[in-house]
């Protein structure tokens, strides 16, 4: 049987966000921390580190925070950035405060850029992170395109072609599925993770992307009743559907 690995409380709040080693052993000695209802005071203990440590364990009252890894989907509003440290609105920024300083840290699970909506996945795992944007893994990524435009028809071969070429670019993009909502709108699937990629594909054909949202990731969906600006934790089976 697997030994369960431990941790000194004080290193893996610190590590969680709730504040320095010094910071951890202060709300112990206010009485700022139970575990399974007593105060818990020596935070140079050692715990074991299963997934249920949180039913068992309060900061002030309030339940411990998720563990590492975690992920967590999030609809991404318009206007905010997928960065750690640019200018404005981040995406952080609708996370708890103290997350921004768990390690490892949280970080995008690729980008959506500042004028993107919809789903977006957020994660301290670096392996989920490393395999869902390798360019090896193909995961697919849906798209719902407004345009300035009436598409011309011909949009669907060429995006499909495997020939199609970017600006600036020497290599041909991978096919991409266009499925026709109506003159102005369009569904479109890539694999590949460009930069401004769908946006780009839209201009080579004299058309202007006016909005656009990501609706799936891999056999990931977004849920229509999370609405813009929320997010939630991902199960491990939801997290796993990325790469079906």
């Amino acid at each position: 049987m697997a030994k369960v690995p431990t941790i000194r409380i004080d290193k893996l709040l610190s590590s969680m966000g709730y504040g320095s080693r010094k910071d951890i052993a202060r709300i112990a000695r206010a009485g700022g921390i139970t575990l399974d209802t007593a105060a818990l005071l020596d935070v140079t203990k050692r715990i074991p580190i299963t997934p249920d440590l949180p039913l068992h364990m309060t900061i002030y009252g309030e339940a411990l925070d998720p563990l590492a890894p975690m992920v967590i989907l999030m609809n991404k509003p318009v206007g905010m950035t997928c960065s750690h440290s640019d200018g404005g609105a981040l995406v952080y920024d609708l996370l708890p405060k103290r997350w921004r300083l768990r390690d490892p840290r949280i970080s995008t699970v690729g980008r959506l850029d500042k004028q993107t909506s919809g789903l977006l996945l957020l994660t301290d795992d670096g392996d989920l992170l490393h395999h869902a944007t390798s360019p090896k893994r193909r995961v697919k990524k849906t798209y719902r395109v407004r345009l300035a435009r009436p598409l011309k028809g011909t949009e669907g071969d060429l995006f499909a072609s495997g020939r199609m070429m970017l600006e600036n670019e020497d290599k041909p993009l991978a096919p991409a599925e266009l499925e026709v909502v109506s003159t102005t709108e369009a569904l479109l699937s890539i694999t590949e993770g460009r930069y401004h990629q769908v946006r780009r594909m839209f201009a080579a054909t004299g058309n202007h992307v006016v909005e656009l949202h990501r609706e799936s990731l891999g056999g990931l969906k977004l849920p229509d009743n999370l609405a813009s600006g929320e997010w939630r934790l991902l199960s491990e089976v939801e997290s796993a559907s990325v790469f079906q």
